[in-house]
């Protein structure tokens, strides 16, 4: 055992391995008795391929480089590929990230486009699949740009001839909707053909505030389109029909996101089975043939359980995962989900529940064996070098419950030497209405192996909670989400975890936000790091960013024309004379979400006042980084920044140059 300074543990996880693991799979679903599902390549430019598992356990990827099964509907994008069995062969729709096309796959064959480019705007996009084999199509979202601004587009239900016959020609793709609502999910069409649902709703809301759920009838296209529950001020983040014809949907009426069936409450409980639809497709809970319903449910975390619609009871799945992502997909009795842990990333996870017989239920009987089908998780080093994180709940102003993972140092061959606690970094999640999992995550762990602790903060606003915890965030983002995180920083340095002298702040998109916002309004961290951020909050009302999020101001800060000074009162580029400390500043730029507009303007402002700072934009990455190559230099300019301010020597980190 060596006795080291904090920060300078060696460590087996480097920077390319963390980035070698990042991503994790998505978008499960079944061809026949197949499990399919996509998942990510960092090392091949940071692309999603389609993952097939064959009955007898093989696997492969069916689409080489460069196809990237990947949406832009709505920039976040959802659910992305759809597939059946067609004269017992497998018959796949998926999209193409580069040009957004759909296209038909066929096994052994080539990919043929269905869709036809656009030369307006964004062009032409898809998403939420669903195949209509006896029809000869396939149903989903169409977002369509009519001119070229972020805001000029149309969102309708549309369906694609499976012939190709549309490949270029946009007027062969019916519309099935008559485009009242700026936003869509895909339809979800009855167990008898005749009738389909989906969710919609308009701005200034976000679908975590308020959507309808809209049933129409089928006939050659969809007429009679009625709103059956939902509105302004209730969301309903999922929808789907039962096996007998009943209406299902996650609706968070009481608080609490819980499902129902034809307006009847199920499971009624302070937890959420359902969550922010930032992708069209998510999935919280899915039908079984047998009445039951799989479901990924929990409070401040997610468990895969088997609900009884009858009695109401939630029989969970045993396994070593603690959290489930909003992927599910259900065949015969078999249930599909990805589930992770602290101790294991998110694999693909299969559970037999024939063993749940309804009249055993009552009793609590188990519901069959879980097991792991896909991206299984392989040690890559060590597991006595990942980090041991605390679930820890913290008081904030006024009382309130602030909820933190706190991962302290932790490495099996190193320890410090007494007198002087840890440095730890406050990690500030997106959205900003999400919420930092419990998962392994190897980002965590490239800095926690080297001494230096993360604290992940669920500051209020965050999703997993209830509402009045969402809501806490509701005209007061840039204060509470900046509060929440300096009051846990705070609360570990005064209890002696970490270090006062020591703390810095971390965060990407709203987390970037919060993480400027901190560094311009408290003298809680000594530097931080900015991922692309939100910086101007009045440029970015004004049409700096896509559709999706143009209103979402409104809720967060406050409408803009009731209450204008806000948006300068908070930017941290108006205020950018009040960070006086180090930073590191890091954005792609392709980011339509938050340009690189936003950052060139903050550091225009920065110019001149002596404060050590480098800014690194990478060509080819957009909102969320994906490259092997980019993550790689994220992590190390990081490391090499607090490396810098804190006065610790981390062996064979390059050193980032650092202008005033």
């Amino acid at each position: 055992m060596q006795t080291l300074p904090y920060g300078t543990w060696p460590s087996p996880i480097d920077a390319a391995l963390a980035a070698a693991h990042d991503g994790h799979p998505e978008y499960v679903g079944f061809v026949g008795a197949e499990t399919w599902w996509t998942e990510p390549r960092p090392t091949e430019g940071g692309r999603r391929t389609l993952v097939r598992r064959r009955v007898d356990g093989t696997q492969e990827s069916v689409l080489p480089a460069p196809w990237n099964v990947r949406s832009r509907v709505i920039e976040y994008g959802g659910q992305p590929w759809a597939g059946a069995l067609v004269e017992g062969e497998p018959l796949v729709v998926f999209v193409h990230f580069a040009d957004q096309r759909l296209y038909r796959y066929v096994p052994g064959g080539e990919p043929l486009p269905l869709t036809p480019l656009s030369p307006v705007g964004g062009g032409l996009r898809w998403a939420d699949p669903r195949l209509v084999l006896g029809r000869g199509e396939v149903w989903c979202v169409l977002e369509e740009f009519t001119g070229d601004g972020p805001t000029d587009v149309r969102r309708v239900l549309a369906a694609v001839p499976l012939d190709g016959s549309a490949a270029q020609e946009r007027d062969a793709v019916r519309e099935l909707s008559d485009g009242a609502h700026r936003f869509v999910t895909g339809p979800r069409l009855s167990p008898d053909g005749r009738r389909a649902a989906w969710l919609a709703w308009d701005h200034p809301r976000m679908p975590w505030d308020g959507t309808e759920l809209v049933v129409a009838d089928v006939a050659d296209g969809l007429t009679g389109a009625r709103t059956v529950a939902g509105g302004p001020e209730e969301s309903i983040a999922q929808v789907d029909w039962a096996p007998d014809g009943s209406l299902l949907y996650a609706s968070d009426r009481t608080g609490w996101w819980n499902l129902y069936r034809d307006g009847t409450p199920l499971c009624p409980r302070e937890e959420e089975f359902g969550g922010p639809l930032w992708k069209l497709g998510h999935r919280w809970f899915a039908p079984l043939d047998s009445g039951l319903i799989a479901v990924v449910h929990g409070r401040g975390a997610t468990a895969l359980g088997i609900l009884d619609p009858e009695t109401g009871e939630v029989v969970d799945a045993a396994g070593p995962w603690t959290e489930f992502a909003p992927t599910l997909a259900v065949h015969g009795e078999r249930v599909v989900a990805v589930g992770a842990s602290p101790r294991s990333a998110h694999e693909v996870v299969e559970l037999d529940t024939l063993p749940h017989a309804r009249t055993d239920s009552r009793g609590g009987a188990p519901i069959g064996r879980a097991r792991v089908i896909g991206a299984e998780h392989d040690d890559p080093v060590d597991p006595a070098y990942y980090p041991e994180p605390q679930i820890r709940t913290f008081t904030g102003p006024a009382g309130r419950e602030i909820h933190a993972h706190v991962y302290p140092p932790h490495n099996p061959g190193c320890v410090a030497p007494g007198g002087r606690p840890a440095p730890y970094v406050v990690w500030a999640h997106g959205g900003p209405t999400g919420r930092a999992p419990l998962v392994l995550d190897l980002e965590i762990a490239y800095f926690t192996s080297r001494g230096i602790g993360v604290a992940e903060v669920n500051y209020g606003g965050s999703t997993g909670y209830g509402r009045e915890y969402r809501d806490r965030l509701r005209e007061q983002w840039g204060l509470v989400d900046v509060e929440d995180c300096a009051a846990v920083a705070l609360a570990l340095a005064d209890e002696g975890t970490a270090d006062r002298d020591r703390l810095a702040v971390r965060g990407g998109s709203a987390g970037g936000w919060t993480a400027a916002a901190s560094l311009a309004t408290t003298d809680v961290y000594a530097c931080g790091t900015i991922i692309y951020p939100i910086l101007d909050l009045a440029a970015w009302a004004d049409g700096e960013t896509h559709d999706f999020e143009s209103r979402y101001l409104e809720s967060l800060v406050g409408p803009r024309a009731e209450v204008p000074g806000r948006y300068a009162e908070r930017s941290p580029t108006e205020h950018a004379e009040r960070i006086t400390v180090p930073f590191l500043l890091l954005q792609g730029l392709d980011d339509v979400i938050c340009p690189p507009a936003q950052c060139e303007r903050f550091l225009a402002r920065m110019e001149g006042r002596r404060v050590p700072h480098a800014y690194i934009a990478f060509e080819g990455e957009g909102h969320g980084f994906r490259r092997a190559e980019t993550m790689v230099r994220v992590l190390e300019s990081e490391l090499s920044l607090y490396a810098q301010v804190f006065g610790i020597d981390p062996p064979g980190i390059p050193t980032l140059e650092l202008a005033k």
